[in-house]
């Protein structure tokens, strides 16, 4: 006997009834997108190796360190793909969306691959909800990229997160915010890799997590006292909208994201009950992006949020689980000319919209009933050989207990009355 197989260690998979609420977080984290006009696209999970190099940057861990990686055998090399962003800008380059109605507003739901230590919500495979807005500057088109990330996270029930917000400057005046960063870093006592780091992206180094290199950053210069003047109303721009859409934000001037793409309005969404993996939502503006990648030099902004650390969020927030029964109604057939009856039925419900399973195997009315109740369906219907021959069925509502006799035919707009409003429209 083989020994059993698992999943790869730090993939998690969500079965049911887990998997329900799991869909009903990614369903929960998208409909704000679409409700503001974006529209969705359906992104390779593998990608040409230099699109990460060239658009999320070499010098960042997620290339260094954490892509997956595989030559095939055409000796092409590709990455399964870290993250979202570059992936939607080659695809919109390619398919030259960007000649159309900008901006271009889309958003995207998946599997993203590194190769993390694995623990509690990091993972090797982890799932996200993203969404870009390629084409317009705008800081209200800012404020409404967040604010849609914000509306997902409330609509799903959370309340104990925090938007922390920054800018990151422009390609004029973060020069010499870096020159002066460079500076301060290069006077620290630091590791030499470490140092090397300062040389490629100081930034960088603003996100390192260890405690010696954060004790060092307390007086380190901010990019919010080398705005250029542009870069500061579009700031103050961003936070005006941000109120008119209700957001609320905290001031985080040193943060930055461990990408290399971003530019002025960056944030994050984390959520302190989640311990050491407190990031569930970031994002922010990538304005050279598109050029860098082959395109035309137009602007853009998105983020990801993290379906994993969500559910966890809520996990953690002690929030009731989401998603439904897998059915409303469980089919029960005594005897053959009953089954016949009832898989006719079974058909025609299903056509008509309204979830339906059977008892399958032959098992008596006693053994059928009990997996009735397990399958958390709301209505029973029994159907032996009296009502087989009598062209009716027993219609049992498992909640109360109440057994009614009504006719066959009769059987779907009985049903269809007792769906919630929002279903019942589903099927007209």
């Amino acid at each position: 006997m083989s020994d059993q197989l698992s999943a790869p260690k730090g993939v998690p998979e969500y079965v049911p009834p887990q998997s329900a609420e799991f869909l009903a977080v990614r369903e929960g984290l998208a409909e704000p997108a679409r409700l503001a006009g974006y529209q969705y696209i359906e992104l390779p999970v593998f990608e040409d190796y230099n699109l990460y190099v060239r658009g999320v940057g070499e010098s960042t861990d997620v290339v260094s360190k954490e892509m997956y990686t595989f030559t095939d055998r055409g000796d092409r090399s590709f990455a399964l793909r870290p993250e979202g962003t570059a992936g939607v800008i080659r695809s919109v380059i390619q398919h030259g969306l960007h000649r159309g109605q900008l901006p271009v507003k889309l958003y995207y739901a998946g599997p993203f691959f590194r190769a993390e230590r694995p623990q509690k919500g990091r993972y090797r495979q982890l799932q996200q909800v993203g969404l870009e807005a390629i084409g317009s500057d705008d800081p209200a088109l800012d404020a409404e990229v967040i604010a849609i990330a914000d509306q997902g996270l409330r609509d799903l029930g959370l309340t104990q997160y925090q938007l922390l917000l920054n800018t990151l400057g422009c390609a004029e005046c973060r020069p010499g915010y870096r020159a002066a960063l460079t500076e301060f870093l290069l006077g620290l006592d630091l590791d030499e890799a470490t140092r090397e780091r300062v040389k490629l992206n100081p930034l960088r180094v603003l996100d390192d997590k260890r405690e010696q290199v954060q004790q060092q950053l307390h007086d380190v210069p901010l990019m919010i006292d080398y705005l250029c003047e542009d870069c500061q109303q579009h700031y103050d721009n961003v936070r005006q909208y941000l109120r008119l859409h209700g957001v609320e934000w905290q001031e985080q001037p040193r943060l930055v994201r461990g990408l290399d793409y971003y530019t002025r309005t960056t944030f994050e969404f984390t959520h302190d009950l989640l311990g050491a993996q407190s990031g569930i939502a970031g994002g922010g503006r990538y304005d050279g992006l598109m050029a860098q990648l082959g395109g035309p030099d137009l602007p853009g902004i998105g983020y990801g949020i993290g379906t994993d650390r969500t559910l966890l969020a809520r996990e953690a927030e002690g929030l009731p689980p989401l998603g439904s029964a897998p059915t409303m109604v469980y089919g029960i057939g005594l005897g053959e000319t009953a089954r016949e009856r009832l898989t006719q039925l079974v058909a025609k419900l299903r056509h008509q919209g309204i979830s339906t399973d059977m008892a399958f195997g032959g098992r008596g009315l006693k053994g059928a009933m009990k997996a009735a109740s397990r399958s958390g369906s709301r209505w029973a219907i029994i159907i032996g050989d009296d009502e087989a021959a009598a062209g009716t069925v027993q219609l049992k509502d498992l909640e109360s207990g109440e057994q009614s006799e009504i006719e066959i035919d009769q059987v779907p707009a009985v049903l269809l009355d007792q769906q919630p409003e929002g279903n019942k429209d589903a099927t007209q």
